[in-house]
């Protein structure tokens, strides 16, 4: 093997050790960008509030293969296990057909949450509400993609319903996975959810006086990838106590290669805002200096509330179980939405029923192709 040579291992030391000092001048620029954030860190202070959260199942790990089908589960669920939503969609699916479900038989009365969030943007179909799906009339697949973009649009609906429709007895953090941003939608429709949600929010107050706050969290984020290194030079969150801090929106826009995936309402002039509903943080819930650093969207008209929206996030992920110090209701969630081992092996074999029943006289076949390994090059590992 090249790394076990020393001459070329000596040589690749010399050209690292050039290269890093050559680009030494970036860190230096993105410490000099993340430094005021120093001084604009504020701790948070524990607050009670009912949370809940609000998850679609992993595409990756609701999906059954089984050549030439490629079938995904749109699911939805929420912390308290409430199903939201449970359909089978493939890369196949007439996408005129599946607009119609959205609605009864009459085509104007929503059916189904997405009907109803495309009955308020006034679409009448799924290609008219996201340019990334388009007909299928020919029964050919456009995209294998198209159906997770239909999960994102089945998400954002749910959500917008449950704001609009349930009666909530309290008030409440609804915690979304994921950033409040979204580009799968065509035209102006993103902000015209966003103002359809916050229009649902305040209906809620003076109907019921019960406050409902938005905020969404990620995994990942290119900003907080970009400055992370940044961050832990400058010791910035590297408190004793749970704290965060507004992220600049000039800071956003140096991460992104898209700038208008950083663009929000406080920035004049440019283009319209068609993508971005929420205000980003980075945000530490434990204690101690070397705590994980979310990123986090709090729901742009909702900002000025940041504390008191963090302090409802932060008694939630105080108890955060498998991962400490992220919020245990979006752990809730995730769990429940999870289709796995006897759940999983329930659905396959429907989908082996169904071909039974499609084959016929051949279903006999299926039961033989079944016990054949599909990959006998694995034994060579054995």
């Amino acid at each position: 093997m090249l790394l076990n040579e020393p001459e070329s291992l000596g040589r690749l030391k010399a050209q690292l050790i050039r290269r890093l000092a050559a680009d030494r001048g970036l860190l230096d620029t993105l410490r000099d960008e993340i430094r005021p954030l120093r001084t604009a860190t504020r701790q948070i202070q524990p607050r009670s509030t009912t949370s809940i959260a609000l998850v679609g199942a992993d595409g990756g790990n609701n999906r059954i293969q089984f050549d030439p089908f490629l079938i995904a589960l749109v699911r939805v669920v929420d912390s308290s296990n409430n199903e939201y939503c449970l359909e089978a969609v493939t890369p196949t699916t007439d996408v005129m057909e599946l607009s119609a479900e959205q609605f009864e038989a009459d085509g104007l009365t929503p059916k189904t949450a997405l009907g109803e969030l495309m009955a308020f943007l006034k679409v009448r179909d799924l290609p008219s509400l996201s340019h990334m799906i388009r007909r299928n009339d020919d029964g050919r697949p456009t995209s294998t993609s198209w159906v997770m973009t239909y999960r994102t649009l089945v998400e954002w609906a749910i959500l917008f319903n449950i704001i609009r429709n349930k009666e909530f007895g309290t008030d409440t953090l609804i915690v979304c996975d994921g950033l409040l941003r979204s580009k799968v939608f065509a035209e102006d429709y993103f902000p015209r959810l966003m103002s359809g949600i916050q229009s649902a929010i305040d209906a809620m107050y003076h109907r019921s006086r019960r406050r409902i706050y938005l905020a969404g969290i990620a995994k990942h984020s290119a900003v907080l990838t970009r400055y992370r290194l940044a961050m832990s030079l400058e010791g910035v969150l590297h408190c004793e106590y749970s704290a965060y801090v507004e992220i600049p929106l000039e800071l956003e826009q140096r991460a992104y290669v898209w700038d208008e995936w950083a663009r929000g309402e406080d920035i004049e002039g440019g283009e319209i805002n068609r993508f971005v509903g929420g205000k980003m943080f980075f945000v530490k819930f434990g204690a101690g200096p070397r705590a994980p650093i979310w990123p986090i969207d709090i729901f742009s008209a909702q900002k000025d509330q940041a504390q008191l929206i963090l302090g409802h996030l932060l008694a939630d992920a105080l108890d955060g179980f498998p991962v400490p110090h992220y919020p245990r209701c979006l752990q809730r969630a995730h769990d429940n939405a999870a289709l796995v081992d006897f759940d999983l092996d329930i659905l396959r074999n429907e989908v082996f029923s169904g071909l039974r029943a499609a084959l016929g006289a051949d279903a006999g076949k299926l039961d033989v192709f079944r016990l054949q390994d599909p990959d006998p090059a694995q034994r060579r590992y054995g």
